[in-house]
Order: C-alpha cells, then structure tokens, then sequence
C-alpha cells in the first residue's frame, strides 16, 4: 500500500480509477469463484442425482458468470491501464517540468542521456504495478479465500486439503521469491550494465579513429560478468521451490488417488468421491493461479517502488543547490565581489575560501589552465550555482537579495557553443527582449556584423535556422548570439571562450561584434586565445581555484610569472606548423 500510495500521489485527478478496477476485480472474484459452486451443483446434479434438467440449468448458470466475471476482469484491467498510462506520462511531465526549473549543478552531475534514461525506464517499470497488479493482486488475495470457503461447502474433506494446498503453497512461495536483498543486488547490476553499454556505444567513435582495444573497456566486461553471475544465481535460488511448486499443483490428482485408495470409505458414494475429486482438481487450479499471480505481485512491487525511489531522488536533486531569490530589483552599483566563496560539484572543491572584487564599467580576463575554475567562476556570477560558503554580491548585496528577473536583466552570458532556435534569425534575436521594435532588432544585428549573413539570404532576417530552413557556420551563430546580447543590453557581460571554435572568416567580423558588445559593460571574459584579451583592462590568472596574479598584460608580461608561461607557450603553438619532412 506504501508503494501504491506513493506513485497515485502522481495522478490525484485519476485516483478514482484505481477504486473502479479494484472494485471490477473484486466482482469478478466473486462471480469466477460462485460459478463453481454451480458446476459443484451441476456435477452433483448430474451425476449423484441424474438430474438432467436442472444440471442443464446450472451449466446455463455457470457460463453466464464466467462471462460476466471474465468481462468484469477485463473491465478492471481497462480502468487500471489508463490509469497505468496516465502515472507514466504525469512522471514524464513531472520530468520535464523538473528539469526546467532544475538548479545548474544538476545538470552537471546528471548528464542529459543519463536523466532522460532514469526517467523513461522507471517511469516506464511503475505501468505493470498499476496497470496489471491493481486488478491481479485484488483477484490473488481473494480468490483463494472464496475458493477454501468453497471448498468447505462441497465437503469437509475438499476444505481441508484446499487449505492444506494453500499452507504448503505459501511455504514455497516465499521460499520462491528469492530475498529481497538478492534482488537489489540484481537489480543494481542491471543498471551498471545499462549505464556501461551507453558508455561502451559513445566511445565507439574512439575505437574507430584511434583503434583502441576493445578488450580495454574493462568497466562493461565487468558489468556484464555481474549481471551474468547474479542473473544466475538469482535464477538458480528460485529454480527448485518453482519446480516444487509447479510438480505439486500439477501432480495433485497423482498425489490424492493413492491416498484415497488407502483411505477410501468404502460406504462413500463413488459418483459423490468423483464430484469431490473434480473439484478439488478445479479449485486447486484457483490457488495455483493465485499464487502465481502473488509471486509477479512481490517482482513487480519491488520494481515499482524502486523506480518510485529513483525518481522521487531525481527530482529532489533537481531541486538542490538552487539558488534563492529575493525582492531587490534596483542595483545601487555593478561591482562584483567575492567574498570568502567556497564550491564544489560533489565533495571536490573547485573554489575555496576566494574573495576579490571587480569595478563596474572595466573588462576583465580569466585565465588559467582548464579546471583551474575561470568557468566556475563566471556561471557563479550569473547565479548558476548557490555558493557552498561565502558570499558574491552586486552592487554590495548578495546575489539572493535581487528577484531573479533582475539577475537576468542585468547580466548576459555568452557561451562558447552558441545555441539558436529554429525560429527566424529575427526572433532568435528578438528573445533578449520581447518589447523590442524592429528597428532596435535590426540595429543589434549590424551592431554584430550580421549584415553580411543578412545578405547570403533572399529572406534576409525573416530566414528560418536549423530544420528545413539554412544551417550557419559555428562564426556565423555566434555573431547571431552576440546580436541577441547586445539587444539586451545588459550591465554585465560574461563570456565563455566565446570565440573558441570560431572559423578564420568570421574571426575579424566577430571582434567587432565583441567590440560593440562591451561597451560600456561591466565585462569578464574567458578565453584560451591570449591574443584576445591583451587589451583588457585586467587580468586574472588562476590556479586550483585561487587568484596568484592580477594585473595588465604588460604589468603581468614584465614578471616572470604564471601569465608569461601561458602567452609564450602560446607564441610557441601558434608558429607551429607542418613541416615537410615530418609529413614523409
């Protein structure tokens, strides 16, 4: 009932349809299990008593139940699978909507494929608890109570070995299940053999260009070893009360007519004994499909809550580390400080305990080698991430004091893969402000050098981008990317090794887009390119999250630092080129 619980607290609005099929299932128990009391009749009739008219009536009676109860199960089953159905969209929705409203470190820890994984696999492994289990397990529970009871009536000899069949079935059911802890084990190796294939199918292209051994993926031989092994040995705990359990349901009558041959009453009416035994054969029949179906119902239940657990974990992640908003939206100023900031993504810390402070109206360069936190940094700043420790302020408050409509106003964020729509390049540009005229569209676009793009198109701005419509170079999307910040016209712009993967004919075009962009802007900018920030007004080098020098270029060049190695081996791999002796 936990289980159940938990996954109708996803569909509130259908809950209602559990109560019908439930309440269809029940029926059907009823009139599935009352049809053999008249076949009971039917059998006494025609063969204790030659009754043949009124055994024609009970057959009559009989089939019609069966109908009946047969259309009432299926009835259950329709209510409990739209109801199935609709718990797996309402996961999926609730998916979605998660991740729309999901913390950025989320997205760090949980790469798409792996979330789109998590939520279409558990989402799809609750269908069989509620679609199939909720009209099953009100039959398994029943029927074999009405089935003992029954059993009683015939006789008190068919009462008493139906419910002797019924304790040794639960004995080696139970013994049938498997432990619990046996099955998460199984479970667990399943899913690190799912995660390590999709891994094993992205490298893939590795294998191909570099011819990388196969035998090196040590991780997926290791999962599919595992779930070999436990798959095994799961199957093999199971194997011999399954074989127990089948053999004594199905060899029943070859168990009873030796022990009615030793104790036979020999005054006992034989038709009646035949009666006796036929429905003992039948009803025994009830229970072993009973307890079959009690078997899947512990299987599936253990599924379904653990997929409920997983996902119910993936939306809490979704929701940690968020940062918080306030109800400031005016900034007295646009200096940015740090003070005292510590983050992490998981355990390691990529910042600790940093403060420094940058003026407003100035342009800034993060450098340093890769990991050595530049992009931490400016995601921070934009409110990417809630800071573990400490505290970074706008305008001498912290960030949560401002709503975040003003946040967003007020900083732009140019990544280094821009991403564009396919929407026109009008309103690709015109997101940055809905209110915005065409005029001040069309001035953001030149602002950015995009009148050359404009050009290549007959449609000009109004073309379409991506699906059916034209495909732009990585230069070309960014400077429609630049475009769209300029339209926003923000106080401060942060850029992302925004020029990383642009191509030699856009290089020029896109500076001055950059140009246009910053100014007057409160500027932080990361770039691999030492060319481009030598005319920054300061420059920040980092190492393993912490500032060790800050300066000009010239002032930083003049020392025999940090700054210096990275532009000479800059110089070094620049001239570098081809030579033809090392093509031979």
């Amino acid at each position: 009932m936990k289980t159940y619980k938990k996954l109708l607290s996803y569909v509130p609005r259908q809950k209602y349809l559990s109560v019908i099929a439930i309440c269809f299932s029940v029926l059907s128990a009823c009139l599935t299990v009352g049809s053999y009391y008249f076949i009971y009749g039917f059998l006494n009739k025609l063969l204790v008593q030659g009754d043949t008219l009124q055994a024609k009536k009970y057959a009559i009676i009989t089939t019609g139940m069966l109908i009946i109860g047969a259309l009432l199960y299926l009835g259950s089953g329709y209510f409990s699978h739209v109801l199935g159905f609709r718990l797996e969209t309402n996961l999926r929705k609730r998916g979605i909507d998660g991740l729309a409203d999901a913390s950025f470190r989320f997205f760090d820890l949980y790469p798409s494929g792996l979330t789109r994984k998590i939520i279409d696999d558990n989402a799809q492994q609750t269908h069989m608890i509620i679609a199939h289990l909720i009209p099953d397990s009100s039959l398994a529970m029943l029927m074999p109570i009405l089935a003992i009871a029954l059993g009683f009536v015939v006789s008190l000899r068919v009462g008493i070995m139906l419910l002797v069949l019924t304790l040794l079935g639960i004995v080696i059911l139970f013994s049938m299940m498997g432990e619990q802890k046996f099955m998460e084990i199984y479970q667990k190796s399943l899913e690190k053999l799912s995660a390590e294939t999709v891994e094993y199918v992205r490298g893939m292209q590795v294998i191909k260009i570099f011819g990388a051994n196969v035998h090196s993926f040590k991780a997926l031989h290791k999962a599919i070893t595992d779930y070999a092994k436990y798959a095994y040995e799961y199957s093999q705990s199971c194997k011999k009360p399954y074989v127990w359990f089948q053999w004594f349901f199905f060899g029943i009558m070859a168990i009873l007519i030796p022990l009615i041959l030793i104790f036979i009453d020999i005054n006992i009416d034989p038709n009646f004994l035949v009666v006796e035994l036929i429905m003992t054969f039948f009803l025994s029949g009830v229970l072993f499909v009973s307890f079959m179906r009690i078997m899947y119902v512990s299987m599936y239940k253990f599924q379904g809550n653990n997929a409920a657990d997983k996902l119910e974990e993936l939306f809490s992640n979704m929701q940690k580390d968020k940062l918080e908003f306030g109800t400031e939206e005016k900034f007295k100023d646009f200096n940015i400080e740090f003070e005292n900031v510590s983050f992490g993504y998981n355990e390691e810390m990529i910042i600790k305990d940093l403060s420094f402070k940058l003026d407003e109206g100035k342009s800034y360069a993060l450098v340093g080698s890769s990991g050595s936190g530049k992009s931490t940094i400016a995601k921070l700043i934009y409110g990417f991430y809630k800071v573990d420790n400490g505290a970074i302020k706008i305008g001498d408050k912290p960030l949560e004091n401002y709503t975040q409509k003003a946040l967003i106003e007020t900083i732009a964020f140019v990544f280094q893969d821009a991403k564009l729509f396919n929407k026109s390049i009008y309103e690709n540009v015109k997101l940055a402000k809905k209110d915005a005229t065409k005029e001040e569209v069309l001035y953001a676009l030149h602002l950015a050098g995009c009148d050359s793009i404009l050009d290549k198109f007959r449609t000009r701005e109004n073309t379409i981008i991506g699906s059916k419509g034209v495909y732009l170079s990585g230069g070309e999307k960014q400077r429609i990317a630049i475009a769209r910040a300029i339209l926003k016209d923000a106080k401060i712009v942060i850029m992302d090794e925004a020029s990383a993967a642009v191509d030699p004919e856009n290089e020029h075009e896109l500076q001055l887009a950059f140009s246009n962009l910053m100014k007057g802007k409160t500027v932080i900018m990361i770039a691999h390119r030492m060319t481009s920030i030598r005319n920054v007004d300061e420059i920040l080098v980092l190492e393993d999250g912490k500032i060790i020098e800050r300066g000009t270029d010239r002032e930083l060049m003049n020392k025999n630092g940090k700054y210096r190695d990275f532009q000479n081996l800059y110089g070094v791999a620049n001239e570098w080129r081809v030579g033809y002796e090392e093509v031979l």
